[in-house]
């Protein structure tokens, strides 16, 4: 037996490696903890409908609402449509205003002395106060928007008229600021609010003014700008960024409906890097087409995922359209608020303005030591797969050196980041497939000690199943930390506050499912000839050819086929853009796994791989055909791989990706033990 050497020299830079990585992890977990206050919010509308629709006092329904929990009031940009259904300020087409003249429906004598004098022009549209607060605020928000020479006072009667030059359809729905009166109500009732203002058009300073001299001494929570721009998009932003620095505001950003980053706003990464990323939280609303069809502790629920597993921190709820059985409306909504921030509360959660990040980026000599010990991996695994390099420990050292020094002189010169994306990649495809390559050569060892002791001997007949499951569930436990090295190691090169709010985000997962694959398999026929087993150091490419040249029965082809489908499967299924749908039964098993677990275990952790990697174990013991024992280590490192994929979700706080992994071993393990049973049961038969 050729045996594979593994260098001490590179295994002690990666411990040195890993050493460095589990500082910046206890940091990290330092930095999330810290980051624990929830904003629960609804839109200020929201609660006015629930008013109307329930015949019920304004300032009685906000009084429950916030006794419900919420926290903060969202309120939008105001307009002339909004303020002339509820009666606050009165907008008509001078055309329409001619009409009436001409029709004889025009009563008011000081109108019909107006229109004599050709005051009143058919292109444009005049606006009249009812309530005086509103009134002031969209004269002064239409002089902002327009200008001066668009918009013109004048009086009828001594009622203060405005003249606007504008397309009525276009006006009508133009955004006039957030509105004083809305933004005082929530103020006196003890909301925080959630401004969303929308951006001018052509923006100009003064326009930037305007915004934050209105919200001036309002309880602002955070702003979080409504439609494809910021405010001072593109040629404001400093101003924009200096009024949050020196307010001391925080930048709402609006998670992606995809779950994955945000939805893009002109601006959006500029004025996070100008005020600072520990300025920044994370706003997620259930979509609105989508809430309707999540019964209530399906939404609860995703309350309690979102914000724990995606470091959401501002929830802005919908109210649900349609009450409870045996509930009113209010009744309902009010149920969904209590419920929501009950979950919350239970996971650790508090209530207020949402927290932030502190601006935390690692030590550099801590991130040099990481990126250091990844290299040495990448050097480690070549000399697993190469008997020529295994041999040449001194190549394998200098080869080293040089990956090293070209890695690490970016990071210790303050920038390095495709090379810290690199090195997480790295860790994500190594550090799995080192585990179980570890594991393999552990097995040519023992079998073939085995062999010379007693070649007549078979372990099969000496390992009782108690034996075989608990040999197999320590291997499991021992590879899963190695692998978990792996995980530390990607967390290390990619911790900064920027991936944890996903303004950057790790690329290459779904290759991440297959080049473990590819990296043991290659290792594997290194070491065992899947062919004809009576042939010893066949290399890979020799067993490739044989095995190509060989012919296959129908059953074969398609039992190949369905693994093809579920290779497919497993890459489509990643990530959150698949479109690949997921089964009832699948959501039934995951909502199930979500109230027994801590954090939800990955299905092919606990299903596949894991119990994969018991049988392997087994079927090595056993002396089961190579090409038996190759098809269960393969599932095995999907096991593997997950558990490290895992962590490449920086958003995700790091114990419960740890969790994760390790709720899935346990019963993985597990269920891998009973296969172990049911197949000595069916080979002593």
């Amino acid at each position: 037996m050729k045996k594979f050497v593994y260098n001490r020299t590179l295994i002690i830079i990666i411990c040195l490696g890993l050493f460095a990585a589990l500082i910046i992890a206890g940091q990290r977990h330092f930095v999330e903890s810290e980051n624990m206050q929830v904003d629960m919010a609804i839109d200020y509308q929201n609660v006015i409908d629930l008013a109307e629709r329930e015949g019920l006092e304004f300032d009685d329904v906000l009084r429950q609402v916030k006794e419900a929990g919420i926290t903060s009031l969202a309120i939008y940009d105001s307009s002339l449509e909004k303020l002339a259904r509820s009666g606050k300020v009165f907008t008509l087409a001078g055309s329409e205003i001619l009409a009436n003249y001409q029709s004889g429906t025009l009563n008011n004598e000081l109108w019909r002395q107006t229109i004599e004098f050709d005051l009143i022009a058919p292109n444009c549209v005049y606006v009249i106060g009812g309530d005086l607060e509103s009134y002031y605020d969209t004269k002064e928000a239409l002089y902002q928007r327009l200008g001066a020479e668009r918009v013109k006072i004048f009086s009828v009667g001594g009622i203060e008229v405005i003249e606007v030059k504008a397309q009525f359809g276009e006006l009508m729905k133009m955004p006039l600021g957030l509105p004083h009166d809305e933004m005082n109500k929530a103020r006196a009732s003890g909301f925080n609010i959630l401004a969303r203002p929308m951006n001018f058009q052509k923006c100009t300073a003064e326009n930037v003014r305007f915004f934050f001299d209105r919200i001036e001494y309002y309880p602002i929570s955070e702003i979080v700008f409504d439609g494809p721009e910021v405010l001072g998009a593109s040629n404001f932003l400093d101003l924009t960024a200096s009024n949050f620095t020196q307010r001391k505001l925080t930048f709402g950003v609006i998670e992606h409906f995809t779950q994955l980053k945000f939805y893009p706003q002109l601006g959006m990464d500029y004025l996070a890097n100008s005020i600072g990323k520990d300025h920044v939280a994370r706003l997620y609303a259930i979509p609105k087409d989508e809430q309707p069809k999540l019964d209530m502790s399906a939404a609860v629920n995703r309350w309690s995922t979102t914000d724990r597993e995606r470091n959401i921190r501002i929830n802005l709820l919908r109210i649900y359209e349609k009450p409870e059985p045996e509930m009113t409306l209010l009744e309902t909504n009010l149920k969904y608020f209590r419920d929501v921030h009950a979950i919350l509360e239970r996971d650790g959660f508090t209530f207020g303005k949402a927290s932030t990040f502190d601006n935390y980026y690692p030590n550099f000599i801590l991130r040099a030591l990481v990126i250091v010990g990844t290299m040495a991996a990448g050097v480690l695994y070549l000399s697993l797969i190469s008997r020529r390099l295994n041999r040449n420990r001194k190549f394998q050292l200098q080869l080293f050196a040089v990956l090293a020094i070209i890695a690490v002189i970016p990071i210790l010169m303050g920038a390095g980041g495709k090379v810290r994306i690199l090195a997480a990649f790295m860790s994500a495809n190594l550090f799995p497939a080192l585990a179980i390559i570890w594991q393999l050569d552990l097995l040519r060892v023992i079998q073939y000690k085995v062999r010379v002791q007693n070649r007549a001997m078979r372990l099969k007949d000496n390992l009782s199943t108690l034996q075989l499951i608990w040999i197999s569930g320590f291997a499991l436990l021992v590879t899963s930390v190695m692998s978990m090295a792996g995980a530390a190691y990607l967390s290390g090169a990619l911790s900064d506050v920027s991936f944890f709010l996903e303004f950057e985000i790790f690329r290459g997962i779904k290759l991440t499912f297959i080049l473990p694959l590819i990296l043991v398999a290659v290792a594997f026929l290194q070491r065992f000839n899947i062919v004809d087993e009576v042939r010893n150091n066949v290399p890979a490419t020799q067993q490739l050819k044989e095995l190509l040249n060989k012919s296959v029965s129908v059953k074969a082809l398609l039992a190949l086929l369905i693994v093809l489908g579920g290779v497919v499967v497993l890459i489509a299924r990643s990530g959150h853009t698949s479109g690949m749908p997921v089964s009832g039964l699948e959501i039934k098993i995951r909502a199930m796994l979500e109230q027994a677990f801590y954090a939800r275990p990955r299905s092919k952790e606990i299903f596949f791989g894991h119990p994969a990697f018991m049988l392997a174990m087994t079927a090595f013991l056993n002396k089961f055909p190579k090409m038996i024992c190759f098809a269960l280590v393969m599932a095995a490192t999907i096991g593997q791989g997950s558990m490290v994929e895992t962590f490449a979700h920086m958003r995700t706080p790091i114990f419960m990706s740890f969790m994760r992994g390790l709720d899935g071993l346990i019963p993985g393990a597990f269920i891998g033990a009973l296969l172990i049973i049911f197949l000595q049961i069916k080979i002593k038969r």
